[in-house]
């Protein structure tokens, strides 16, 4: 199980929260998917997860993100 940290500026109210999360969770992998609003970051927990498929889907729910490389965890 790894995860990876998003950081989505662009998120402000839960409908934005919710869009992103329904993208996320339709990745290959995908477990679960973590919002925190007020920080503005998403933390996607799964297996072998591809950080380009991440912002991928998230840029899909209309929002651009930018992958935390000191938030890449594996074990």
């Amino acid at each position: 199980m790894s995860h990876v940290t998003l950081k989505v500026p662009g998120m402000s109210c839960g409908h934005c929260a919710q869009v992103v999360r329904r993208e996320l969770t339709a990745v290959t992998g995908v477990t679960a998917v973590d919002v925190d609003l007020g920080r503005k970051d998403v933390v996607v927990h799964g297996t072998d997860l591809v950080a380009d498929d991440l912002v991928a889907a998230v840029d899909e729910a209309g929002y651009a993100a930018t992958v935390n490389a000191d938030a890449v965890r594996h074990g």
